[in-house]
């Protein structure tokens, strides 16, 4: 088998007509060249497209074959720090700024899909972060006070609510964030998509962007195809999948596989006692595993694989395995699915916006809040490419750092995903 068989996620495609795409013929002149059609771009392209720009887009690939069609579809608002450590090292006035966006990112993606009447299937019921130990239980318990004191709606969950909410062994509590919710990723990029057609931008799919130049106060946007593009701006929107476009870029963040499993559709008894309010899980692990329902009833679990890409349907093995650790009555059932995409960690696992040419914008780094993070920045990112007034953005602009060694970077990380799963494997 090849890894391409492993890219089949679960997630249905919208009922809508065909996404319209529109090929590069002819050198084009436009206000904003996108490079990728995510989450991240396509959010960015729908709102400048309404804002009055010229937008074209362009993805290597089809919608949705990227990390945006191949998530689990967790939409969970925040960063993964807590306020008071925001505020410690941004400041007062950044920190809360900063605090003021991440809380409402979720909003973004579901006022979307409910305002705009998407063929998007969600639920809105909350996420979960599970604590398999003391210490997690008591940063859960720190977590739960500092959004509290900010009127989020949140809950500290003990043994008992965890057991009853999830129907999962091995957690001694943790905390609820009814903020959050489920999502079909891959027809939500897609109506993401109609949505920026609709709106005039034009997309180019299976079309890769080979270089960018600067010539006379402009960007020549040079593509596989052998047209170009002349912009005013660009946002390289790749991410995790960022090649040697944007130099330093790709060496600045370490790129990680996320493997996923389905399992066949669950019976009615097990309907009523896993996930019975279909909330989304993450627990607390060094290498933790995240899991939610389907729309068809399915158990979704998934957790990081090995550093290149998948040979065989062992390589998913540990996946199974952590689900019968955590519902051990599911030995019986098939797993009927596997796929993986690539997401962007970095160093200080906070998402880092660059412009390091004028007119060059990206963001990379999601550290597993993608899909409300992405969304969110899109009308942003529109906005201060149009108005050129960086305080539009809730991040700092910052330089692009790539790691030193990097290379050897990800073979570290790779030994580090090892040992650390030994050591959650010892945790009880």
């Amino acid at each position: 088998m090849t890894p391409s068989q492993f890219s089949c996620p679960v997630w249905r495609r919208p009922d809508r007509e065909r996404i319209v795409v529109a090929p590069v013929r002819s050198r084009e002149v436009v206000d904003l060249v996108i490079v990728g059609a995510g989450f991240q771009g396509l959010s960015t392209a729908l709102a400048a497209a309404r804002n009055g720009l010229v937008v074209r887009v362009v993805e290597a690939r089809d919608i949705g074959e990227g990390a945006s069609g191949l998530n689990g579809g967790q939409v969970i608002p925040g960063l993964k720090y807590d306020p008071e450590w925001l505020i410690a090292r941004f400041g007062e006035e950044k920190g809360e700024r900063l605090i003021d966006f991440a809380s409402r990112t979720a909003d973004a993606v579901f006022d979307l899909i409910e305002g705009e009447g998407l063929d998007v299937e969600y639920l809105r019921n909350g996420w979960i972060q599970a604590a398999h130990t003391h210490t997690a239980m008591d940063n859960a318990e720190e977590r739960t006070t500092q959004w509290s004191a900010r009127g989020a709606d949140v809950t500290l969950l003990n043994a008992s609510d965890i057991a009853l909410m999830t129907g999962a062994h091995g957690y001694l509590g943790g905390w609820l964030d009814r903020r959050a919710g489920v999502i079909n990723p891959l027809a939500f990029v897609c109506e993401l998509a109609r949505l920026a057609i609709a709106a005039g931008a034009r997309i180019a799919t299976n079309e890769t962007v080979t270089d960018l130049r600067q010539e006379s106060g402009a960007w020549t946007v040079l593509l596989s195809g052998g047209h170009s593009i002349s912009a005013r701006a660009v946002l390289v929107a790749t991410n995790a999948y960022s090649g040697r476009l944007v130099p330093g870029l790709a060496q600045s963040i370490v790129p990680l596989h996320s493997f996923q499993i389905a399992t066949a559709p669950l019976s009615e008894a097990q309907q009523e006692i896993i996930l019975p309010h279909g909330q989304a899980v993450s627990d607390s692990r060094r290498i933790l595993v995240y899991y939610r329902k389907s729309p068809d009833g399915r158990l979704v679990l998934g957790g990081r694989g090995r550093m290149s890409e998948p040979q065989g349907e062992e390589d998913w093995d540990h996946l199974r395995r952590a689900m019968l650790r955590i519902f051990p009555d599911l030995a019986g059932i098939p797993v009927e699915r596997r796929w993986f995409g690539r997401v962007a960690v970095t160093p200080d696992h906070l998402p880092h916006v660059h412009e390091p040419e004028k007119g060059l914008l990206m963001v990379a780094g999601c550290q597993g809040r993608g899909v409300g993070l992405m969304t969110a920045m899109g009308p942003h990112l529109a906005t201060y490419i149009e108005t050129g007034d960086r305080a539009v953005l809730p991040l700092p602009v910052s330089a692009i750092h790539p790691i030193p060694l990097h290379s050897l970077r990800q073979i570290g990380v790779a030994a580090a995903i090892a040992w650390y799963r030994l050591l959650d494997s010892l945790e009880k």
